[in-house]
Order: structure tokens, then sequence, then C-alpha cells
């Protein structure tokens, strides 16, 4: 609680004066943010003895910039850094950047190609590296100022860049730990090849496209279908240069006689097809007989390793036929395609061609072609240990998956890990650490690993390639504070508390730091700090997995759909507040958000409307100041104050438990539904307009109370606006160094008042529908009309003031005409309305509304009738449509009733 004395409660009234007299998020937002940069309230101190809590932020590519997806990320980090820091911790949220290695390398050599017209090979590697630097000082970091426009209070002192000296020192440091260890070797593998780029491309750089193609069918062997031959289909039938055997299923009567069988390849006298059987074929599928090229198919390459294959490349670094010693060599694929195509056909070979084939189609997503299954001799590390120690940390309870359905997920992955390939043929990166000596007479070359702090041996050759992005990005959590030096940071906070990110990356890349962090804490336990050989051996004791965000429609955002968003339009129209509301608003764990402009529109509304409260109650007096004895407080303050703190408690166990949505959705409620809609509007009654009073002092205190701790329960998803209604309320100087709200803020922890609550609710109900009895009686909102009320049977006598003034009902007069009367049920009595209504309805124009309003809702009914009574729709119509029409009737016949009745009672 924040207490201001006596003097400064005296002029609570002039506190409205400090706000502006409307909302305008750009006029605030970016002074705002300077000015907790410049205090600073985002500088985390290792030398504290406050609690430690830490997140490193995941860090976004160098070339990128801000898009929905990264907002709801730094929403959710940002709201959990700035909860902390009000709960008393020492809070490390650390920045940093992804050198993005062929994303930035691509985007260098697209810069190059179209102001120059060079390649990257019109400069030595050295100057290429130099032109991408400059590029990155010049246009790289968009993202970060991106950051700071949302409310990122992340430590900018602490930034870190995944190519700076320290990082590029960790990278060294775990590579040569591997290699010494011989779990990173050098082998020729099948991996995803971009030929546009040139490298190898990870999983995670590949996308699936449903793609037009052909299915092509042709047979091996003889012409004649009385002599042995056997028929295969293909989408890739380029591939078939390459094609080294047929597989069969074992159990295939059709093919038992043919397994060992050989055919000659139709263009190549090198090679042979030997049929060979193999569990993994499905002879439901086709013909049941499936060509096999080992060094351009993974489920082949996988077959020719069971199978001892030989396993010849056809398809070269630049995707063109290669090799093959045919007139094909040169061809790119799809020229070989058709060729190949063409030529068997010429040979009769093609039984039957289906065009076109929708099949799936893997697709670099850098560069956009489609990808090429291909041998290639990579760097890998061997993950079966690894994924072991990151399977066990969640298995044991160091690291909490959340929400914990998504744990299957991860232990499918860690438990079925394959060797990772981290080698990557760029220029740009970390340059694998690894040297070669001479060519002996037979072309060997001695290899040695160096580390950070070794020196290469004087005239060998250092590895052309550089790591994957990947490799650098595990090491994120740690390496960002220092490792492998023992630093203040690592000792305060490491491991890190927290890792929030979205589920799609959950193999990618929390799997590799999970693998690399608990393998860094085996090996160098010493460096972190006093105690670190009893803490757990993990980047993160606790792991958020957050959904994606989709459109209104639940579709995925993309370019072709053009359904993208982009956030800092939302920022600049609505404001960052309203940006990240709406997200934390609907960020359920492991579960894809559906946004729109609706959202954004309503979050800038429900601002707006905190901000028009916060200047109404200021105007009016309210103030922070010890809470007065619950005795002396009027049924509403009470039943406010209890309120607020079942809210406090449900939204604490919310955020402590990563139920952002939940938490906000209640924050939203209480504070539009009952406080905005409902305690300002009795504070009204209860608050003087001249003079002073008791139940109006203590109103002010309560008001300023509620709104004390609703701010900064809101604090963390609405920092700006927050900011700016606290400071005005409480006359202190940041929101950020306010505490978070205890129960000592709210009721004090007394017991809930179920008295009072009950009364307000029959307040509640018995004002709404006087309400609404007064619209069917066609009275305007702001006329008065004289009631009688029966409080008989009800507990409401207290009441009667606030229920009047809400209810616009005044006390009846002598010649009081109860006109109409209205019965309202409450929790324990039945009360009585009787209103005055004559002389505040014009019975004509009336009559005339009502008739229009009948006649539509009878076209309604028929119309609804005539479709539910057609058997042919209520057959076929989805579920869904038929009982939307259903639940239109019966609205459609109450409106119907209830219109009828009002025209009857007038006459």
């Amino acid at each position: 609680m924040v207490a201001v004395t006596d003097q400064n409660a005296a002029h609570t009234d002039n506190r409205a004066d400090l706000l502006p007299k409307s909302w305008d998020p750009k006029e605030h937002e970016a002074e705002l943010y300077q000015r907790w940069q410049d205090r600073g309230y985002f500088h985390a101190d290792p030398a504290s003895d406050k609690p430690a809590f830490s997140i490193v932020l995941p860090p976004p590519n160098v070339t990128g910039q801000l898009h929905m997806g990264h907002a709801l990320d730094h929403t959710l980090m940002d709201g959990l850094a700035r909860r902390k820091r009000m709960q008393g911790f020492e809070v490390l949220w650390l920045p940093g950047m992804d050198h993005a290695g062929i994303a930035t390398q691509s985007k260098v050599e697209g810069m190059l190609a179209e102001t120059e017209g060079k390649t990257r090979h019109d400069y030595t590697r050295e100057e290429f590296v130099e032109k991408v630097w400059e590029w990155k000082e010049q246009y790289g970091g968009r993202i970060l100022e991106q950051m700071r426009a949302i409310g990122d209070s992340v430590d900018w002192e602490r930034e870190r860049f995944t190519l700076d000296d320290g990082l590029s020192r960790a990278v060294q440091t775990i590579f040569k730990e591997l290699y010494d260890r011989g779990m990173i070797y050098r082998a020729n593998r099948l991996v995803n090849w971009s030929p546009e780029l040139r490298t190898a491309v990870s999983d995670i750089e590949v996308t699936y496209k449903d793609v037009e193609g052909e299915l092509v069918s042709f047979r091996y062997g003889s012409l004649n279908d009385d002599e042995p031959h056997i028929i295969v289909a293909t989408t890739r039938i380029e591939t078939m240069l390459g094609d080294v055997a047929v597989a069969v299923h074992p159990d295939d009567e059709r093919y038992t006689d043919m397994v060992g069988q050989t055919f000659p390849h139709p263009f190549r006298d090198d090679l042979t097809l030997t049929v060979i059987a193999d569990d993994y074929v499905d002879p439901e599928f086709g013909t049941g007989a499936v060509k096999i090229t080992p060094a351009h198919d993974p489920n082949d390459y996988a077959m020719g390793l069971r199978h001892d294959l030989p396993m010849p490349q056809v398809i070269d670094e630049d995707g063109k036929i290669n090799g093959t010693g045919t007139r094909f060599d040169g061809l790119t694929r799809e020229e070989a395609r058709e060729a190949i195509r063409e030529a068997l056909r010429e040979q009769g070979r093609i039984v039957k061609e289906v065009r076109p084939y929708v099949h799936s189609v893997g697709h670099s997503e850098r560069s956009g072609e489609p990808i090429e299954p291909r041998l290639s001799l990579q760097w890998f590390v061997k993950v079966d240990e690894l994924a072991k120690m990151a399977g066990d940390a969640v298995r044991s309870g160091d690291t909490t998956i959340h929400p914990k359905n998504l744990e299957p997920r991860y232990f499918d992955w860690v438990d079925d890990m394959h060797d990772w390939t981290i080698s990557r043929q760029l220029w740009w990166g970390h340059r694998i650490p690894i040297w070669y000596g001479p060519a002996d007479a037979e072309g060997n070359r001695e290899m040695v690993c160096c580390g950070p702090d070794d020196t290469p041996p004087e005239g060998w050759e250092q590895d052309p390639d550089v790591l994957d992005t990947w490799f650098s990005s595990a090491l994120w959590p740690f390496s960002t504070m220092g490792w492998p030096d023992s630093t203040p940071e690592l000792a305060k906070f490491y491991p890190t508390s927290v890792l929030v990110t979205a589920y799609d990356i959950l193999f990618f890349w929390v799997a590799r730091m999970m693998m690399f962090g608990t393998f860094a804490a085996k090996i160098t336990p010493e460096i972190l700090g006093e105690g670190a050989e009893s803490r757990p051996q993990i980047p993160f004791t606790d792991l958020f997995l957050h959904g994606l965000v989709r459109d209104e429609k639940g579709r995925k955002m993309s370019k072709s759909l053009g359904n993208g968003i982009d956030p800092m339009d939302w920022v600049e129209r609505y404001g960052a507040d309203a940006l990240r509301f709406t997200l934390a608003r609907g960020a359920n764990p492991g579960v894809d958000l559906p946004v729109g402009e609706d959202h954004a529109q309503s979050s800038r509304n429900f601002a707006t409307k905190l901000f028009n409260a916060a200047r109404f109650a200021l105007m009016n007096g309210a103030h922070v100041d010890l809470l007065p004895d619950r005795d002396v407080l009027t049924d509403a303050d009470r039943w406010i104050l209890d309120r607020l703190e079942e809210v406090r408690g449900r939204v604490d166990a919310y955020f402590d438990d990563y139920q952002f949505a939940k938490a906000n959705e209640e924050l939203y409620h209480f504070a539009w539904d009952e406080f905005c809609d409902w305690y300002l509007e009795i504070a009204k009654t209860q608050i003087p307009r001249d003079g002073a009073n008791v139940v109006g002092e203590n109103t002010k205190i309560v008001l300023g109370r509620v709104l004390d701790v609703l701010l900064r329960l809101l604090h963390p998803a609405m920092p700006f606006v927050t900011e700016v209604l606290w400071t005005a309320l409480t006359g202190e100087e940041s929101l950020m160094t306010a505490s978070w709200p205890g129960v000592a803020d709210t009721n004090g922890g007394a017991t809930t008042d179920e008295v009072a609550a009950r009364r307000i609710a029959d307040a509640q109900t018995l004002i709404t529908e006087i309400r609404r009895f007064r619209s069917d009686q066609g009275v305007k909102p702001s006329q008065k009309v004289p009631a009688r009320l029966d409080f008989a049977a009800a507990d409401l006598a207290d009441q009667e003031d606030l229920i009047r003034s809400l209810a616009r009902v005044e006390a009846p007069g002598e010649d009081f005409d109860a006109s109409a009367s209205v019965e309202v049920r409450l929790n324990q009595a039945t009360v009585e309305v009787a209103l005055d209504t004559s002389g505040t309805v014009d019975k004509a124009a009336e009559r005339k509304r009502l008739e229009k309003e009948l006649a539509k809702a009878e076209k309604e009914l028929e119309t609804t009738g005539k479709k539910l009574d057609n058997p042919n729709f209520v057959d076929k119509a989805p579920e869904k449509v038929v009982n939307g029409i259903r639940e239109r009737r019966v609205i459609a016949e109450e409106e119907v009733a209830r219109i009828r009745q009002r025209l009857e009672a007038m006459n």
C-alpha cells in the first residue's frame, strides 16, 4: 500500500489536473519508456540481496522485424519481468540478437547483386564478411527499436549478439569439449540441401507445400509382359538416374520369386538394380514396388544403409544432373524431369502418367526453391547422451513444462533424436574451429580442433564451413551471462527462471538449449558460483509454451493469404497497451491465439475506459490512504473491497501458473463490469456534491484504494496507461517501483461479507430489471419516473438511495398513479416495483415504434420457421447452422410475445 499524508489527501481533488483531458498513447508512450530507461529501472544488479528472477530473450534475427509472434512473446516476458520486480525480485531480462547465418548472408548477397552486380565470390571471404558487418551496423537490429515501442523492460546494458567476442568464445569452448569427447564428428550423410543457397539447411528451415506435379509409372526390366519386369511409380523421375534397387515387402507373394534378381539401368551401363525385400514397403500402395535412390531420398537412404546399397549422387550442389555419364548431365532438375520422361517413353517404358498430381514438397524457407535431399560431407553432433540428459531434466522435475500436456511432444523428440547436422556452407557465422594440415601422399590430412585459447598450427587451413545458427543460440541462456568464465551474472541469475516461446520451436531450439545447458553445467560446475553443484544442471527451471498467433478466422498468417498483421501498425493506431492487452488476454498455454482488428479496438476502448474512470475518480477526490475500519463502511464499499481481494487472489494464482489469458480476462471484467459500471456509479451516490460527510470521505479512500490495486495488477499487461494514472493518483515516482498488491492492500484478509455481497447483488438485479422495464415502457433513459418500491420482504432498505439514483426512479408524490408494475425475483425475496409512467410516454409514437419492431420480429419468425419446416435444409445443413436457426426462432417467438403484450397494455 502507498500511503499519502493528510496534507496530500486534502489536495486530491486537484490530482485530475495531472492527467491529460483524454488518453492518446502516441503522446506519452515513447516519453514514458525513455524515462524508465534513464532512471535505470530495467537494469539488474547481480550484487543485490534480493531473490533472483531471470529471463533471456529468445534472440530475434538481426534481419528481422517485429511480427505478431514476437509481440506475443515479448508481451508475456515483459509482464513476468514487471510483476517480479514489483514482488521484490532482482530481475534480469537479457536482450540480444541472433546473427541469422542464412538470412543475413542472403540479404547481403541480394544487396550486392542489386547495387554492384556482384556475388560474394567476387570478394575474398574476409572482404565479404566485412560487408555483412557493415550491413548489420547500418540496417540490422530494427526489431530492437520496435521492442522499445511496445515497452520491453529489458536490461539494455547487457545486450548481446551471437557473434560478439564473448559468445564466440563460448561457441569455441563447447565445440572443443564435444569434439574431444567424440561427440562431434564428420561424415557423409543425407541432408536437406538448398541448391539456391548451396548449403545444408536445418529441418526448421524447410517448409512443406502442396504442389501440383506428376506421378509417372514406368517399368524396369523387359518390355514384354511375359518376361521379368517390375513397375514403379515416382513424382521425381529425374532421380531414377541414381536408382540402385527396387524394394518390395517380404510377404508380397507377387514378387517372392523376383527378390534377388537384377535389372539393367535404362540409361547407365555402370548401374544395375537389385530387387530387395524390406518391411518398410507398403504392399497395398501402388504396385507394391518402390524405386530406391539412396543418395536423394531420406527413406531410401535409410534402406540403403540397411541393405548396404551403393549411393551414387546424380544431383550436384547447384541442383543439376551431374556425374551420370548420360546426355542428361547439366540439366536442371526440372529440365531433366521432362527429358527423362520422354526418353523413357521412347523406350516404351512409361506405363501411366497422372497429371496434375498434388503432393507435399519441402521448400527452402529462405530461398523458396524445392529442397534436395543430398549426400554431403558435413559435421554432426552425436546427440544420444545429450538428448538423454535433456529428457531426464524434465522427467526429474528440474525443468517444468507448461502446459504439462506438451510434455509427450518433448519426450517424443528427445527420446528419438537423430544426430544433428551443424555445418553450413556459408561465410557468415561461427567458423568451425577445425584446422587441416598438409595432405600426405594419399591425400589424407591431419585434423586438429582448437579452443578459444589455442593457437592453430602454422600453415594449417581452417575448415571453410560455419556452424548452424542453432548451435550458438543453443548456448544463449548461459553464454550471454559470460560462460565459460565465472561471472557474477552466472552466480546470481543462472539457471534462468523461465523460457517463454511458442510450442512450434520446442524441438529445434528448446531441446537443443536443454542438451547444451545440461552438458555445460556438467563439465564446468565450478564457474556457476557458490552452491552451483546443488543447483539443477539446466538452462531454465520453467518452460512456458504459448500458441501461435493466427488471424480472426484461425488461419495461419501469411503473405499469400494477405492476412498478416503488423503489430507496429496497431501500436501506431491503438497504442502499445492495446496491442499487449489483446495478446495477453488471449494467451492460453499451448493454444493458438486468433486476433483481429476488433480485438485491438476492444483493448483500446478498455484503456480509454480505464483512463476515464480514473479521471472521474480523481475529480471526485479519490486518494490512497489507510482504509477505514470495515464497520464504518457501506455495504457497497465492503463488497468492492471483498471482490478486489477475490480478483487479486485469482490473478496471482493464474500468473503463477502462466495462465495469462485467465488473469487478464479476470481483470478486464472486474475493471469494466464491476468497478466502472457499478462501483463508480454507486460512489456518485455516496460522495456528496457539496460539503463532506463520513460516508463520502470513506468512499473516496475506498475508490482510491481499488483504483490503486487495479492499476498495479494491470501494469504487467498495460504498463503505459497504468503508469500515468497511478502516478497521478499516488503522487509517487513510478509504478515500476511500486509493490505488487497483497491481501493487506485489499480487504486486509477479512472474511468476505456475505450479507453485503447479497445486498449489492440484489440491488444490481433490481436496478437492471427496472432499467429494462423502463426501456420496454418507452421511457427515456434520462427521464426520472415516480416509483413505489416495496422492500417489505427484502433486506434493501439501506440501498434505497442508490437504487433510486441508478434506476432513475424518484419517490412517489401525492398524485402517484401506478400505471405500470413489475415483480423482480431476488436472492431471498420478490420485490414489487410500481411506476407512474403517465405523461412520460408519447403513446402514439411508442405504438408506432412497437408495431415496427413487431413486424420485424414476425418476419424473422416466418423466415426461420420456413427453414426449419424444410426437411431438405434440416437434413443437409450442418448441425451448427441448424441449431443457430433454432435459436433465432426461439428469440423471435419471445420478441413477438413481448411486443404484443406491450401493445395490449397500451390499449
